[in-house]
């Protein structure tokens, strides 16, 4: 079969894999609460449904999006008709996350696919049932030399690096980030690289608390905070820092209860190393609201931490848990001495009714993506782009964006014959002030 040209074979395959992954949607379901007790209403929202969404999307748009298209062509070639054609880089390679690991793995496999590519799909060896169930579904939908999954660890990753591939797509923390772009780099692979960062949330005075309260709660916790876009910390007006810091205790009791740790809503850490590397952020002392965990399980509370210094584990680095630091501003400057202490982030978040200090802080900052007055949705518009800078990323995909991601773009100029024009070609002479004039046109 001859993937890259035949949009029609691949619309079917795509049409399969759909009806495959809504066969086993509660397979996928259970596969995500045994890796890591993610409860099924966030399998559903950010993992199944997406997916299902996103293959809809691309089914009823591949035709549309894989045709030659047409551009105004230049008065230098004239007489001609110029076209952008998409066509796939050819075998691509895909290594999933852990924190998403079905979304994040079979979003950009169905783009790679939709684009005409073959694909090698290596999932999270940390979620293994959820990569057990990927596997049947892939299994069942492609064939081998059209899509493989290889399960395993670092060590399969190493070897799969070692091989040359002519697309690399990777999502996951910076410094393996850095070692993927290293591996593409010796064959000058292109990549995406889909990475992370401190994502700060900053807390106008001019805010709605509880509104404000409510939506970053959401979006801090969902996941137990092992989410990429999560906010990371929280800069607060001083002036309303302590009636925000009690909005924040509510919504946390309203969405998992006063015992967290009993709730059906709230995941695990996806590993006893994560949970480590978790609890050793927290100082017992800075602890205002929170704060409980429990090894075997691997469970940390939603946990509300007072930092007031830069220098301390948890502000060092991304989280990627539970955990939620509040620092306090009084001035822009403030901001300014703090945000830019970090690398850009993956996302930035402000909670304002000042539209004046929100556009001056999408304007002031380098980030992938935010959201004013919220947090986290803007991952969910197929119709944004969903990427990062500098550190957080290479590149950026969702929708329609996904699918030129993974084609190259040739550039084609189909010349007349009817008409040849002499000024270009040698001799040159007495040519070079008519071109001069010629060119002030173009």
């Amino acid at each position: 079969m001859n993937y890259k040209t035949n949009i029609k074979y691949r619309k079917e395959v795509l049409k399969k894999l759909l009806n495959i992954i809504i066969i086993h949607e509660n397979e996928i379901i259970q596969a995500l609460y045994d890796d890591f007790k993610k409860p099924a209403f966030e399998a559903v929202l950010t993992e199944t449904n997406y997916v299902i969404t996103e293959l809809k999307d691309t089914i009823k748009n591949i035709k549309k999006w894989g045709k030659p298209k047409m551009v105004l062509p230049s008065i230098v070639n004239f007489p001609s008709l110029d076209y952008v054609y998409k066509e796939p880089y050819g075998k691509v390679l895909i290594i999933a996350p852990w924190n998403y690991p079905f979304q994040l793995a079979l979003c950009p496999l169905v783009s790679a696919i939709a684009a005409g590519n073959q694909v090698v799909l290596k999932p999270s060896e940390l979620t293994p049932h959820t990569s057990a169930v990927i596997t049947k579904i892939i299994t069942k939908t492609f064939a081998v030399n059209h899509v493989e999954v290889i399960e395993g660890g670092i060590e399969v990753s190493q070897r799969l690096l070692a091989k040359r591939w002519d697309y690399i797509f990777f999502t996951g923390s910076v410094p393996v980030g850095k070692i993927v772009a290293k591996a593409a780099a010796a064959n000058l692979t292109p990549v995406t690289l889909e990475l992370g960062g401190k994502n700060p949330c900053i807390i106008h005075e001019t805010a709605n608390l509880k509104l404000a309260a409510k939506r970053i709660v959401w979006g801090k916790f969902i996941n137990a905070g092992q989410t990429c876009i999560a906010p990371d910390y929280l800069l607060v007006h001083n002036d309303i820092k302590t009636e925000f810091v009690e909005f924040l205790k509510k919504e946390i009791t309203l969405a998992y209860s006063a015992k967290p740790e009993t709730s059906p809503d709230f995941a695990r850490i996806i590993n006893s190393k994560n949970w480590a590397r978790l609890v050793q952020m927290i100082e017992p002392e800075k602890v205002i609201f929170g704060g409980q965990t429990n090894e075997p399980t691997q469970y940390i509370a939603p946990t509300l931490i007072e930092e007031t210094e830069l220098d301390t584990p948890i502000m060092k680095e991304e989280i990627f848990g539970p955990l939620l630091p509040i620092l306090s501003y009084k001035s822009d400057a403030d901001l300014h001495t703090i945000i830019s202490r970090y690398e850009k982030p993956l996302s930035l978040y402000v909670f304002t009714k000042n539209n004046v200090f929100a556009e001056k802080i999408i304007q002031d900052y380098s980030f992938g993506g935010g959201c004013i007055n919220d947090t986290v949705i803007h991952f969910s518009n197929k119709r944004l782009p969903f990427g990062g800078v500098g550190h957080s990323g290479i590149g950026a995909y969702h929708g329609k964006l996904s699918f030129d991601t993974f084609s190259h773009k040739k550039a084609i100029v189909k010349k007349a014959y009817w008409l040849d024009l002499p000024m270009r070609y040698a001799p040159y002479k007495d040519k070079l002030t008519t071109i001069k004039k010629l060119l002030k046109w173009v």
